[in-house]
């Protein structure tokens, strides 16, 4: 620690010195815009490079929650669980169909499949059942 000390007093020494040397008052009175307008662009550089850096990181995305597995319970398939999480976002059975490449009929029998196993007679509430026992979210 007193090392550290000694070390920061020379160099403070040395830095009056050079100061000194160069006549620091005139550098302060004749050209004082261009030392302060440099410093201003010094800092303004400074603070777009660290802004920069900070905008194009690379942020890392939360990984993906795990696949939701079927219930015990309800004997539900991964499929007709995957059909009811859409069915929860909205979709249609012709947009579900499409998006899981499989015709409209066959998305159709893993609705009816679905309402069945959780005792459903629409769509809103097979949602709704599905989350109370834990299948969605």
């Amino acid at each position: 620690m007193k090392f550290q000390i000694l070390i920061y007093g020379l160099i403070g020494g040395v830095l009056i010195t050079v100061l000194k040397w160069t006549e620091y008052r005139f550098l302060i009175v004749e050209h004082s815009v261009e030392i302060y307008g440099g410093l201003i662009a010094a800092i303004f550089a400074a603070l777009g490079i660290w802004l920069g850096i900070k905008l194009t990181a690379t942020r890392r995305v939360p990984a993906a929650a795990p696949p939701v597995l079927p219930s015990v319970s309800t004997n539900m398939t991964r499929r007709e669980v995957e059909i009811l999480e859409l069915i929860a976002l909205g979709l249609s059975n012709r947009e579900i169909a499409e998006k899981l490449c499989v015709s409209e009929n066959t998305v159709k029998t893993h609705c009816s499949r679905v309402f069945d196993k959780l005792g459903a007679k629409r769509r809103t509430q097979a949602v709704q059942l599905g989350k109370e026992i834990g299948l969605l979210r």
